[in-house]
């Protein structure tokens, strides 16, 4: 229940003491600590650092295995973490960080999905407020929004420019983009997405599990003969993965491939569309690591029809 400041420096002190006046051995000590972004990241470090086992676990996890809780305060967190490492430990999954390729890959996806969206607002309020204020005032702020978008749209290919010179220093990624963009349906950005998630697929080894990830894969939830509902995909998926793996497979469906004749396959034999689509998804992930596994671009089938 120590309060120390979030520096690298501060919490490498914290820790050492603790190993001195408990006489802990190193080798046998398991750090647990939650997810909290990038504010976790000096501690993150300071840990490595010393060679201490390092557990990160979900925030979700560790409140919602302890029933019903009230308050909350560091004092309390901090408690309710110790009692769920003590509780859970033999479930651990060690820390390993990620490449540095794929680390700095994370941080300029997530920065140009930002500037995206700054350029979609603002070209959305220029849209929406069309002809609801004074011709002049309009066409003013106008020109200021066209700046501003015209500068976002710079510094996004920028961004982009130095994702592309990462991707080419790096072999293995570069080979990994090159074979999943392959894939029908399949672009830049899904394959990148799905390379940083999996931290080029050294924390992903099954495309089932990845699936689940993504929100990709349907589960039953019933209760009884009474209670029935639809299968549905958590809500604790990967919402980014989940649309980025939407639109890649509505794009299978504008030109007439396989998966194209699967879906209307499908639909003619009265499944539902949404369900179909969502197959569809899964199926490309399958391709995915089918591809990266096998490290060749993928090849379609062709199978000979009996005359």
């Amino acid at each position: 229940e120590l309060k120390i400041q979030n520096e690298k420096t501060n919490i490498s002190k914290a820790i050492n003491s603790l190993i001195k006046e408990y006489e802990l051995n190193i080798n046998e000590l398991l750090i647990c600590a939650e997810h909290t972004g990038h504010f976790g990241n000096k501690l993150i470090q300071s840990i490595l650092d010393l060679e201490v086992n390092l557990w990160m676990e979900s925030a979700y996890d560790i409140l919602h295995s302890q029933g019903l809780k009230r308050g909350k305060n560091d004092k309390i967190d901090a408690l309710r973490i110790a009692e769920y490492a003590k509780r859970f430990y033999d479930k651990a999954n060690l820390y390993t960080p990620e490449s540095k390729s794929v680390e700095i890959l994370k941080r300029l996806d997530s920065e140009r999905n930002q500037l995206v969206k700054d350029i979609a607002k603002y070209k959305k309020q220029l849209t929406q407020e069309e002809g609801f204020f004074d011709k002049k005032y309009f066409q003013e702020k106008t020109k200021r929004h066209n700046r501003l978008i015209k500068y976002t749209q710079k510094i996004l290919k920028e961004v982009e420019e130095k994702v592309t010179r990462i991707i080419e220093s790096d072999s293995a990624i570069k080979i990994n983009m090159i074979n999943i963009t392959s894939i029908e349906g399949v672009g830049k950005n899904t394959a990148l997405a799905t390379i940083i998630a999996t931290d080029n697929f050294t924390k992903f080894d099954n495309p089932r599990k990845f699936t689940c990830h993504a929100g990709c894969a349907p589960f039953r939830y019933e209760s009884g003969s009474s209670i029935n509902s639809k299968n549905k995909v958590s809500n604790r998926a990967n919402k980014n993965l989940k649309r980025l793996f939407h639109m890649a497979a509505l794009s299978t469906l504008r030109t007439k491939g396989e998966l194209r004749q699967y879906f209307d396959r499908k639909v003619d034999e009265g499944k539902n569309k949404m369900s179909v689509i969502n197959a569809i998804r899964g199926k490309l992930i399958h391709r995915i690591f089918a591809v990266v596994k096998e490290n060749r671009p993928y090849q379609k089938i062709h199978q000979n029809s009996l005359v």
